[in-house]
Formats: C-alpha cells, sequence, structure tokens
C-alpha cells in the first residue's frame, strides 16, 4: 500500500477531531497559498506609473486600473463557476487546482516582464482561474456533520493570508525586487508548498453515510436542479445575493486600499499592520463560527448564522460612529470593522448555503449558490472601484471609507432582516415534515 492509499485509510478510521485537524490544515493551507497569487500586487503603490487613459473619461489610475481588471477576471470566473463547480467531478478536483494556479503565475509573470500600462491585462487573465479555486476547496469540506468547523478553518484564510502575503510582498520589495517583479516572485515561492498541501487535500475522504444523513446527498446540481432551487427560494436568495454586493465591495475596498487606508490613518511605516491588525479578527471569527457545528438542528443553525450576520453588519457602522466620536482608535476602529465585515461576510462562502441546504432538505451542492452570489458580489465590488475613481476622486481615503462603511451597515441590516422573515418560516415547515 503506498502512502497516498494509507493516509486516506488512516482518515477513514481515526477520530473526529484527527480527522477534523487534517482536513482544515489541509484546506487552510491550500487557499492560504492561492493568497499568494492574488494579493501581493496590492501592496505595491506603483506611484511611479502613468495613469492609464480612456476613451472619453478621465484616466484611470494605474492602480485601481490593476484592481479592477483582476476584480473584473475574479467576476467573470465566478459566473463560469456557477456551471463549473456545480458540475465537476471529485476526480478532477485536484488537478483543476493545480492547472489554475500554474494559468495565474503565468500571468504574473508576464505582468513582469510586459511594459505598463499593456501588463494590466495580465492582471485580468491572472484573475480568472484564482475566481475557481475556493469552490474547488471547500467541495472537498461540504456535506459533513463537521462542516461548520471546516469552513471556519478554511475561511480564516483569506482573513490572514492576504495581511500575511502583502507583508512578503512589502519584504521583497525592501530586499530589492521590483513592484512589478514582486508579484510574480511572491507566487514561486509559494508554488512548492502550495502543490504540497494540494497532495494533502486530495487524501481527505469523501462524506460518509452518517453525514449524508445528517446533511442530505451532496451531488452535481445540473440546470434544471439550479433553476428549480432558485424558483423554490428565490426572494430570500436574491436578498441574500444583494446585498453580499455591499459585503464584497466592502471588504474588497478595505483589502485592496489597506496600504493607503493604514498611511491616512498614521500607520504607513509599519508593514506589519497588515498581518497583526487581521489576528483578533481571524479568532474570533474562527472561534464563532466554528462553533456552530454544535448545534444539530440545520434551522436553528441557519437561524443564529443569520443573527449573527446581521449582529456583524451592525457592528461595522456602530465602530465607525465610535471612531468619529473618538472613542476608539483609529487601529482599534479598523479591526472592530473588518471584524463585523467577516463575521457578515464569511459564512457566505462556506457554512450559510451549507446549512440552508440541509435545512430545506434540497439535494445538491452549496457551491451553486456560493458562485451566484460571488459572481454579482465582484460586479459590487468593481462598481465601488469606479465610483471612488470617478465620482469621489478628490475625496481623502479615510473619509470615503467612513461613508461606505454607514451606507454597508445600513443596507446590510435591513437586508438580513428580510432574509431571516424569509426562510426562518419554510426551514420551520421543512423540519416539521422530517
Amino acid at each position: 500500500m503506498n502512502l497516498s492509499n494509507r493516509i486516506r485509510t488512516f482518515l477513514s478510521n481515526t477520530n473526529h477531531a484527527v480527522f477534523c485537524s487534517y482536513a482544515t490544515f489541509a484546506a487552510f493551507s491550500v487557499y492560504f497559498c492561492m493568497y499568494a497569487y492574488r494579493k501581493p500586487f496590492s501592496a505595491a503603490a506603483f506611484a511611479d506609473a502613468e495613469a492609464v487613459p480612456l476613451p472619453g473619461l478621465p484616466d484611470l489610475q494605474f492602480k485601481i486600473a490593476l484592481i479592477i481588471a483582476q476584480v473584473l477576471g475574479y467576476t467573470l470566473s465566478k459566473f463560469y463557476g456557477i456551471k463549473f463547480i456545480s458540475e465537476i467531478s471529485a476526480s478532477k478536483r485536484t488537478i483543476s487546482l493545480i492547472m489554475l494556479i500554474a494559468l495565474s503565475e503565468i500571468a504574473l509573470i508576464f505582468f513582469a516582464i510586459v511594459p505598463a500600462p499593456y501588463n494590466v491585462a495580465f492582471l485580468f487573465l491572472n484573475g480568472f482561474p484564482l475566481g475557481m479555486i475556493w469552490g474547488l476547496v471547500f467541495s472537498f469540506l461540504e456535506g459533513r456533520r463537521f462542516t461548520e468547523a471546516l469552513g471556519a478553518g478554511l475561511s480564516v484564510s483569506y482573513i490572514v493570508s492576504s495581511g500575511a502575503v502583502k507583508s512578503v510582498g512589502g519584504w521583497l520589495m525592501q530586499m530589492g525586487v521590483s513592484e512589478y517583479h514582486m508579484p510574480a516572485v511572491t507566487g514561486l515561492l509559494f508554488f512548492p508548498p502550495f502543490l504540497f498541501v494540494v497532495w494533502l487535500l486530495s487524501l481527505v475522504p469523501p462524506p460518509t453515510r452518517e453525514d449524508e444523513i445528517l446533511r442530505t446527498k451532496r451531488e452535481p446540481m445540473y440546470a434544471e436542479d439550479r433553476k428549480r432551487f432558485l424558483t423554490l427560494f428565490g426572494p430570500g436568495l436574491f436578498a441574500l445575493v444583494f446585498l453580499y454586493m455591499f459585503l464584497t465591495a466592502y471588504r474588497d475596498f478595505r483589502d485592496n486600499f489597506a496600504a493607503e487606508l493604514w498611511t491616512a490613518l498614521g500607520y504607513g511605516a509599519q508593514p506589519w499592520i497588515f498581518t497583526f491588525s487581521e489576528i483578533p479578527i481571524t479568532l474570533v471569527v474562527l472561534v464563532v463560527l466554528g462553533l456552530l457545528f454544535l448545534i444539530k438542528s440545520n434551522r436553528l443553525a441557519m437561524d443564529v448564522i443569520l443573527l449573527a450576520m446581521l449582529g456583524g453588519s451592525a457592528l461595522i457602522g456602530g465602530a465607525t460612529f465610535a471612531y468619529q466620536i473618538e472613542w476608539i482608535s483609529p487601529a482599534a476602529w479598523m479591526i472592530l470593522v473588518g471584524l463585523g465585515l467577516y463575521l457578515s461576510y464569511v459564512p457566505y462562502g462556506c457554512i450559510l448555503f451549507e446549512r440552508m441546504i440541509a435545512a430545506v432538505g434540497f439535494a445538491g451542492t452549496a457551491g451553486f449558490m456560493i458562485y451566484v452570489a460571488d459572481a454579482f458580489g465582484y460586479l459590487g465590488s468593481v462598481a465601488l472601484i469606479l465610483y471612488k475613481n470617478f465620482g469621489e476622486p478628490n475625496l481623502a481615503w479615510e473619509d470615503f471609507f467612513i461613508q461606505i462603511s454607514y451606507v454597508t451597515s445600513v443596507v446590510c441590516v435591513i437586508a438580513f432582516i428580510f432574509a431571516f422573515a424569509y426562510f426562518s418560516p419554510r426551514m420551520h415547515a421543512h423540519e416539521k415534515a422530517e
């Protein structure tokens, strides 16, 4: 028996704590490595680059053009992923992960060697393959009695990894690597560990029969299945996708312009702030969402998830108000709005649709709705960046962030209340019918 089969056999027969630790580590590590191909470029200012001319429009700042290009690629990937992730078989997940990351790294290499502003196109090509990584990784974890714990462990990867890879990028630039070469060099550094942790993830065994009984069997969702699901729960799903557009736009703005925001708040000379400011957020989100696996009732778990997400949205507005009246420091404000954001945002990528499918008794895959939400969410991100560039070009970063914090908080609180009122009676009806 070779090593791979030995590990699979061990994981199939070991206790739950060991299995969850292994699966969480593998999934967390794969997605952590993915961020080495997506976010390091945002640690650079590209201050020497000329603005990108647009016909009939004001010039677009070079860094904003890079962000928009990558987000557009990422967004189109999410639309394509609605079909791709819903229908992909388990046997093709591992090779797909490797091929997609390799394509994104090739795009970064061309970004380094093609002169600006023509290299902007390669950030688009970099973003497209990366948009399907999440669905592939989560497909190894969904449909299990411990998916909340596994999903929480996976989700915190993008909270801490974004700051960590920007710190790596900043360090490389201090070592003399140019802003244009730094993203590709970061990706090359992470490629060997990425291959190793993808291999570890590929050894995770499929859900057991008991998992299928507790969470419904997870099957590919083809066109008719997807249409039926949207028909059955359209208004509630529309509300969740609508508010996710605001959360994604807010999260992406905070992430992509973290360097500018921290500089405006007086922390520009401290690159460690990217990483250390996210650590308390990571720990709290991990504990809160991870403990949801203790709730056996899918209906009750969904109620708790929606209420936690509503509370996170309210925290964004509350923390911003506290900062404006000088009750809290700038660093505390950034941490608290980050905590509120991720309490509302993280469940979309793992436990929200995972529990929803189980609570309403629909046989399918959570990846379908994850990608529907993501596809429209990143459209919101592009819209916000364009609004900042063309609508409020002279507004200070801090003032603009305060404005969008209040808007995001109010819109999301209202939408979460509607979603809770819509889904709660439907989940209660299914629970009584079982």
